[in-house]
């Protein structure tokens, strides 16, 4: 594996395997409790390192601390031009990058370690741009509570901003940090930010409750149908089940809570009721039905819960490449 195929995780892993257990140390007396943690998981699996790679990390390494020497010396065009005479243009451009972007303050990084009821309360009156704008920063569950709590007539606003949001100006997200939190750390990097998106808008809607996610989707077919369109072909609802081939069902009902599977199906349409059951043996698919029919009347809510678990199962077996959902496209597999 390249170097630059390695997450940083990874890397500061192989550092510390480098440098041996002393060193190794004395250097996580310096770090957070669970930046310890995730290291030493990390060095935990790391089951072995080539002698080239352990180079390349080292390289990398004492090329940052070149860098941040030369940083604390004359500033960032001074170390730059001594790294360009030292390791060339490309690479000297390439360290320095490496290293502002390490020292940069993610936007609304207090937002993100607040509760989110707490930030709901903060942010709830704001305009929808503003909530659009802060949503995209925050981890999608986070994102997904607050937007289920928001008025049900700003939420398909909110979430078609977020779709449509692109590239958003520095000032500007300085601006909105400012009115939020008047001590937050100026941007150290004043390129344009990347945010919001079509799939920053899908991983919010794929965490949030079902009824938000509906009444979303359907405000949004009314008002932007191609946008609606292309934020659903990357989602997957439970009644996409249809969407599995039979061994990929199979495999989902080997992680699925029966008591779930049969509190979810209540609220199925009979063609995924009938894919569901005919992948599963003729003994268990009549203890499912004999118990949707003792479990009488269901609120919906708790069938859109089941649903939601059985959904999160697909989701993260997809992520793993375990299962494979076509949705058409170009997700046809070549065999």
């Amino acid at each position: 594996m390249a170097n630059s195929e390695i997450t940083g995780l990874q890397k500061a892993a192989i550092l510390l395997i480098a440098l041996g257990p002393e060193k190794s140390a004395s250097i996580f007396k310096h770090l957070k409790e669970e930046e310890i943690e995730e290291l030493t998981l990390e060095i935990a699996n790391t089951r072995s390192v080539s002698p080239q790679m352990k180079e390349e990390v080292l390289e990398e390494f004492y090329q940052v601390c070149l860098a941040q020497q030369y940083i604390a010396e004359g500033g960032i065009g001074y170390a730059k031009e001594l790294l360009e005479k030292a390791l060339g243009g490309e690479k000297a451009s390439s360290v320095i990058s490496k290293l502002t972007s390490s020292l940069q303050v993610r936007p609304f990084e207090f937002v993100r370690k607040a509760d989110p009821s707490q930030v709901l309360n903060f942010i709830q009156d704001e305009h929808p741009q503003t909530i659009a704008l802060i949503l995209s920063y925050l981890k999608p569950q986070q994102a997904a509570m607050i937007i289920g709590a928001i008025p049900p007539e700003k939420q398909a606003d909110v979430a078609k901003r977020i779709a449509l949001m692109d590239r958003t100006s520095p000032d500007v997200i300085s601006e909105v940090e400012n009115i939020l939190e008047k001590k937050l750390s100026s941007l150290v990097n004043q390129d344009f930010a990347i945010i919001g998106g079509v799939d920053s808008v899908v991983d919010i809607l794929n965490t949030v409750d079902r009824s938000t996610e509906k009444h979303i989707m359907e405000t949004l077919e009314i008002d932007e149908p191609e946008l609606a369109d292309e934020i659903r072909k990357k989602m997957f609802v439970f009644e996409d089940i249809l969407l599995l081939d039979d061994r990929s069902i199979q495999r989902v009902l080997r992680d699925v809570d029966n008591n779930d599977l049969a509190t979810a199906l209540k609220g199925a349409n009979e063609e995924v009721q009938t894919a569901i059951l005919n992948n599963m043996s003729k003994r268990l698919a009549s203890m499912i039905k004999e118990d949707m029919e003792f479990m009488g009347p269901v609120r919906m809510k708790d069938v859109e819960e089941a649903q939601q678990k059985i959904v999160g199962i697909i989701r993260k077996l997809e992520d793993s490449g375990e299962i494979v959902i076509s949705r058409g496209g170009g997700d046809e597999i070549i065999v």
